[in-house]
């Protein structure tokens, strides 16, 4: 439950969440994946974060599509998907039955791999059919876990789908990956802690009212954007991972 944290950490945690937001939109992916480590810093349980995430990805996911279904890559993501929702559910039941100190060393791992990736200007990129599949299955394992995929499966997209439909397409694969989680999340009878997403709500939507206004601004300084974080997100993923290493031993 949300009040059960100081007034410091709320207030972070807010803060983290209008970043999440902004990403979320400005980006058209990537909230959780940058959000979700400085989460972990505060509380370190996964299934406490990632039920709000996902709730607060199906609320702005839908706003977002709702007058814009009409263009969307259908075809290639009904073709995508039979590579991507198997990969997902296996790795749902991964976070479900995972001890919490695998699942955060996972996600920090993962977390500090995109985040060299995008210091050192990197692309990840596929050139055929057999690597995009790979980068779909593993990208759907990722995302089933974590939620922290989409960089993944992004890279494939961006080559089979049309640049003006790609946020678009994206947004809907989001959705479906989210509601298999949410889904799961509800039978197994887990929390979904619908009350705090609800208070963070407000201050997510602030987040994904400025990434809608940067997103321009942000596709044209894509790689210094990216570059920034990348050196941000190192120095968190080796302290938090030093910090887990430390706790472990």
């Amino acid at each position: 439950m949300l009040l059960e944290f100081t007034t410091t950490q709320i207030a972070l945690i807010s803060l983290i969440f209008v970043w999440t937001g902004f990403v979320r939109t400005g980006l058209g992916f990537g909230g959780a994946a940058l959000g979700l480590p400085l989460m972990l810093f505060i509380d370190n349980q996964p299934l406490f974060w990632l039920p709000i995430i996902g709730s607060h990805l199906l609320f702005f996911s839908g706003l977002t599509l709702r007058t814009r279904l009409n263009n969307v890559s259908w075809v290639y993501l009904k073709r995508s998907s039979f590579y991507i929702v198997p990969a997902a559910l296996v790795g749902v039941l991964g976070l479900i039955n995972l001890p919490n100190l695998w699942l955060v060393t996972f996600i920090y791992t993962v977390t500090l791999f995109y985040a060299v990736i995008w210091l050192m200007n990197w692309a990840i990129h596929s050139t055929n059919a057999w690597v995009d599949k790979v980068l779909l299955i593993i990208g759907g394992y990722v995302a089933g876990t974590s939620l922290t995929g989409a960089p993944l499966m992004v890279a494939v997209f961006m080559r089979n789908v049309a640049m003006d439909q790609l946020r678009n397409t994206l947004f809907v694969l989001w959705f479906v990956l989210v509601t298999i989680k949410m889904s799961t999340f509800a039978a197994l009878g887990i929390d979904l802690h619908l009350e705090s997403s609800l208070m963070l709500l407000p201050v997510a939507a602030i987040g994904h009212v400025l990434g809608l206004k940067a997103h321009e601004q942000i596709l044209r300084n894509d790689q210094l954007f990216k570059r920034i974080l990348g050196g941000v997100l190192i120095f968190i993923c080796l302290l938090a991972l030093w910090d887990l290493y430390l706790s472990a031993r």
